[in-house]
C-alpha cells in the first residue's frame, strides 16, 4: 500500500483561505436579482394621468326634493366599526342603518366628506375590513369589480377602466367632481336594467384591494362612474386602523361572483337603508 505524504501546515492554511476567497467571490458574482414584476394585462394601457381641465364631462341631476328612502351599499374599512359608502346614499337621512341579516339592521352615525361623494358610517364594532389602496397606480384597461346590492338585491359588476371624466352635479349640492369612467363588461346573471343600489360599493382591483367607491351609472353608455384617487384618499384619511394587517383576495372574471358572495356573507360588504328621513 502506498502512503500519501502529509502537506506542511502553511500549505494547508493557504488552501483553506484560498478556497474561502474563491467561494465568496463566486457567491457575489452569482447573486441573483429579485424576480421581475409580472407584465401588465394585455388589455391594460398607459398609467392614468392627472386631473386636467380637458377631461370629458358627464352631468347628473340631484333632485331638490327631500331625501327619499332608498338603499345602497357600504363596505368595512376598520374592524372597530368604520364603513364607507357614497355620500348621496345617506345624505339627508336621519337614521341610516346597515342590514346585518335576519331582518335586523344596525344604526350608524354619518360623517360626510366635504369635497367628495363619500361618507363614512360609524357603528359599534364591525366585521374584518377590506384592504384599501387609495394611491395604487391605475392603468387604462385594467379590470375592476363592484360587489353590492343593485336593485336592493345581492349582485356585482365587472368593469374596465376607460379614463377620467368630470361629474357635473346639478340641483341639490351642485358641484364638479373628478371621477373615473369604467366600461361595464359583465354582471350577475339575471341582473337586468338599472344598477341603482350599487352606489357606495367598493371598487376592487385584481388583488382584492379597494381603489375607490362606486357612485353612478350611465345605462345607455354602459358605463360605471367611481371616485378618483384624488378625492377618495383624502375622504377616508385617518379612518383605518394602522395596526390592522389586511390582505386582499385575488379576483378574476371567473371568480368575482364567488368572492362577492363571501364578502356579503362576512358583512364586509353590506346593504345600507334609511330608517327615517
Amino acid at each position: 500500500m502506498r502512503r500519501v505524504l502529509g502537506l506542511p501546515d502553511w500549505a494547508v492554511y493557504a488552501v483553506v483561505v484560498g478556497g474561502l476567497l474563491v467561494f465568496s467571490l463566486v457567491r457575489r458574482e452569482n447573486a441573483d436579482a429579485p424576480p421581475a414584476p409580472a407584465p401588465p394585462d394585455e388589455l391594460e394601457g398607459a398609467l392614468l394621468g392627472p386631473v386636467t381641465p380637458f377631461d370629458p364631462s358627464v352631468t347628473v341631476h340631484a333632485p331638490d326634493t327631500p331625501f327619499q328612502p332608498a338603499s345602497g351599499t357600504a363596505f368595512s374599512i376598520a374592524r372597530d366599526g368604520r364603513w364607507v359608502t357614497a355620500r348621496h346614499v345617506v345624505e339627508g337621512c336621519r337614521r341610516p342603518a346597515l342590514v346585518v341579516g335576519g331582518g335586523r339592521a344596525v344604526a350608524a352615525d354619518v360623517r360626510l366628506a366635504p369635497r367628495a361623494d363619500v361618507a363614512v358610517l360609524i357603528t359599534q364594532g364591525g366585521p374584518p375590513a377590506l384592504p384599501v389602496e387609495a394611491t395604487a397606480p391605475l392603468r387604462r384597461g385594467q379590470r375592476a369589480f363592484h360587489p353590492g346590492f343593485p336593485q336592493g338585491r345581492p349582485g356585482e359588476v365587472a368593469s374596465r377602466l376607460l379614463g377620467r371624466e368630470t361629474l357635473k352635479v346639478t340641483g341639490r349640492g351642485a358641484r364638479d367632481e373628478p371621477v373615473l369612467a369604467w366600461a361595464e363588461v359583465g354582471r350577475t346573471a339575471g341582473l337586468n336594467g338599472t344598477l341603482s343600489g350599487l352606489s357606495g360599493a367598493p371598487v376592487l382591483d385584481r388583488q382584492g384591494r379597494v381603489v375607490g367607491v362606486t357612485l353612478a351609472e350611465s345605462p345607455r353608455r354602459g358605463r360605471v362612474y367611481t371616485t378618483a384617487p384624488d378625492t377618495f384618499g383624502p375622504a377616508i384619511r385617518g379612518q383605518q386602523q394602522a395596526d390592522e394587517v389586511l390582505l386582499g383576495e385575488p379576483i378574476t372574471v371567473d371568480n368575482y361572483g364567488l368572492v362577492a358572495d363571501s364578502m356579503r356573507r362576512d358583512l364586509r360588504v353590506a346593504q345600507v337603508v334609511c330608517l327615517s328621513v
